[in-house]
């Protein structure tokens, strides 16, 4: 029995706080898209430290295909449970208005964690090109009978209409977008003089600009970036409500426990911050952020709004 002396101070000591969430089993991290792209080195720097303050293996599981409705699939209809999770890009507020059905709902079947970082994009010229700045370029397709083509990667990326947006907001009649199948042709052609610039994102087109066979004419950021320091953005050439960044982020499948959440959310925002994980994505003109979940559910909202209106301005027909 317990003494009476000893019962008041037993019911008013506090509560045993509640262990955080643990994972006990290793976690797939589902990849909409190959191996070897920017967001997908991020996620290969950060999954170690991941793994290694969870205490599981995080495993990295490409699966391209579709636009990343594959992958978003996968996690939408894995269990809430925190050992499935989505590499989410971009393309969760693009594809809405790309595809006439999804087989899931890019919101709410989805519990946001938390942003990673912003990738950049660059609009480049051929070292050789008569452009020697944005405005010169935007001169030239705003000449009446002017014909200049513009370059990116393929229909409906976030390349290809950030592209599309700068061509509308610039009024930009004369400049027509040639959409290539790879990095590699757009770069290639673009080296060529065969189109007078493309739309890239920044890090693919570093080792161009740094042999001298590219020249940077604007990052598309709100501000300059660390890594081209001295190319200026879009808005201080002309454009001043011009910002464009491609993103990504991870997300659980929908009704995902706010424990587990605020567990992966805490340690990965703590991932982004170390230094060494930042001196990594620094020379990829990577943005680590770290984002909440709140931030990142309010990131896919807006682009969502965004993108649905340019695809519409492009007259971009659904899959």
């Amino acid at each position: 029995m317990i003494a009476r002396r000893a019962l008041p101070a037993l019911l008013a000591a506090p509560a045993l706080a509640q262990a955080p969430w643990a994972p006990d089993r290793p976690i797939r991290w589902i990849i909409g898209f190959a191996p070897g792209g920017v967001g997908d080195t991020t996620a290969r720097l950060v999954a170690p430290r991941l793994a290694e303050t969870l205490g599981q293996p995080v495993v990295i599981e490409n699966r391209p295909g579709a636009g990343g409705i594959v992958a978003s699939e996968t996690v939408a209809r894995a269990a809430p449970d925190g050992h499935t999770l989505l590499l989410v890009t971009a393309t969760a507020a693009t594809a809405p208005h790309l595809f006439r059905t999804l087989p899931y709902h890019p919101i709410d079947d989805f519990t946001p964690v938390s942003q990673l970082a912003f990738f950049h994009h660059a609009i480049v010229t051929a070292a050789a090109s008569p452009y020697a700045d944005l405005r010169a370029l935007i001169a030239a397709a705003r000449a009446p009978g002017a014909r200049i083509n513009l370059g990116s990667v393929s229909v409906g990326t976030a390349l290809h209409l950030s592209l599309a947006l700068f061509q509308s907001m610039g009024g930009l009649a004369g400049a027509e977008i040639v959409t290539y199948r790879s990095t590699g042709e757009l770069l290639t052609a673009t080296m060529a003089g065969d189109i007078a610039a493309a739309m890239e994102v920044a890090a693919t087109t570093l080792p161009g600009i740094e042999g001298g066979r590219l020249r940077a004419l604007a990052v598309t950021s709100p501000t300059r970036i660390a890594r081209l320091p001295d190319v200026p953005t879009v808005a201080e050439q002309g454009m001043p409500d011009y910002a464009v960044r491609t993103w990504n982020g991870v997300a659980g499948p929908a009704r995902m426990p706010p424990a587990i959440t605020e567990r992966l959310h805490r340690e990965l925002a703590r991932i982004m911050r170390e230094p060494e994980i930042r001196a990594r994505l620094e020379p990829l003109a990577v943005e680590p952020v770290g984002g909440t979940p709140a931030e990142l559910a309010a990131l896919l909202r807006t682009e969502t709004e965004l993108w649905g209106r340019v695809i519409r301005t492009a007259n971009i027909e659904r899959q």
